[in-house]
């Protein structure tokens, strides 16, 4: 399981500029990882010329809720740039294994850092 590194000055100044969005994490499926709680911030711009890559982490908006953001680790990639993705926290995490795939222009950006 891969870890995520703390907001830097940079980070942070990137977030004033409008480079990065918060968001709050809400629930368990990314335990040990994140807390329910904990800020991240997310580059919305990440996947605008390349795809997400695995074990990246990702929010997404889900398939059949597209008001609900998520955060998830993407655990496989297609060549049409859907990924399959999961939550840290097998047991406690609604993610690809009941909404399938989820396609590109669902994926909001890359979690780069923990907010601080």
């Amino acid at each position: 399981m891969s870890q995520i590194r703390n907001s830097t000055f940079l980070d942070v100044l990137l977030w004033l500029l409008r480079q990065r969005q918060r968001f709050r994490v809400e629930g368990v499926s990314m335990l040990p990882l994140l807390l329910s709680g904990e800020e991240v911030l997310v580059d919305r711009r990440a996947y605008r010329r390349s795809l997400p890559a695995i074990k990246d982490l990702v929010v997404i908006r889900t398939p059949d809720q597209p008001n609900l953001w998520l955060i998830k680790r993407v655990i496989s990639t297609r060549q049409d740039g859907a990924c399959f993705v999961q939550g840290d926290n097998l047991f406690q995490s609604t993610d690809s294994r009941v909404f399938g795939w989820v396609e590109p222009p669902l994926i909001l950006g890359r979690v780069t850092s923990r907010f601080l």
